[in-house]
């Protein structure tokens, strides 16, 4: 049980792969825009793709790894989805909560739709 002054870490899954710069900046904008003293957004493979490279198949992986391993040592409280659609590793990180019983809460408009279907 979560005391009063404990903030929500909330993951961001949105698309990277493709136009990454200007996916990134919207990543960088969603996170600017809810993170208050109540909400931590997390978001490890903005991190992982200073180093690694997204269209390196093994770099990816390493990357994804890290968003995964926020799932499965519980630091996150809830995944949101953004963008105009849900990627292969959005995807990933669904699967994971739906089996950890994260909450996902689908914030676009794209999102909550395939997310609906996905559940099928």
């Amino acid at each position: 049980m979560k005391n009063k002054n404990t903030k929500k870490v909330v993951f961001i899954g949105h698309p990277i792969s493709g136009d990454i710069r200007s996916n990134v900046k919207k990543v960088l904008d969603i996170c600017k825009k809810i993170h208050n003293r109540q909400i931590i957004p997390c978001v490890p493979y903005l991190v992982s793709i200073q180093y690694l490279g997204d269209e390196i198949t093994e770099d990816r992986e390493l990357g994804i790894d890290v968003n995964l391993e926020c799932f499965y040592r519980r630091y996150i409280d809830e995944l949101w989805l953004f963008g105009d659609r849900i990627s292969k590793g959005m995807e990933q990180e669904i699967n994971l909560a739906l089996k950890l019983d994260v909450p996902i809460i689908p914030k676009t408009n794209e999102t909550k739709k395939q997310f609906k279907e996905l559940k099928r």
